[in-house]
């Protein structure tokens, strides 16, 4: 499924350079495939993925690992309540589906 977060595919969501790949907000233990499913990722650039240093990649830091989740929670959620879902069964189908809250 194409991204649910951003319509530029072609550039990196964090720098603005050429993206070359996909980050799928909501990752680890199985939760990729379901990212993807629902279009929780964005396009990224490897620096800003995996190969830049430390504090300017997503992978391999902390703080930028939980942001992305989060991200990606507030995004799934905002989706289901558009479609006409109330706030409380938002969070309910997102933890269902991904197995516990980030926000």
């Amino acid at each position: 499924m194409k991204s649910v977060v951003t319509k530029y595919e072609d550039m990196c969501f964090f720098c603005g350079r050429k993206a070359t790949q996909n980050h799928h907000l909501v990752f680890g233990s199985g939760n990729r495939t379901k990212a993807e499913e629902y279009g929780l990722k964005v396009p990224i650039c490897a620096a800003c993925h995996t190969t830049g240093n430390l504090y300017s990649r997503i992978h391999d830091n902390p703080m930028a690992e939980k942001l992305s989740k989060m991200l990606g929670q507030a995004i799934f959620e905002r989706e289901l309540a558009l479609s006409g879902a109330d706030k409380e069964n938002c969070r309910q189908s997102f933890i269902r589906e991904f197995g516990e809250s980030y926000l």
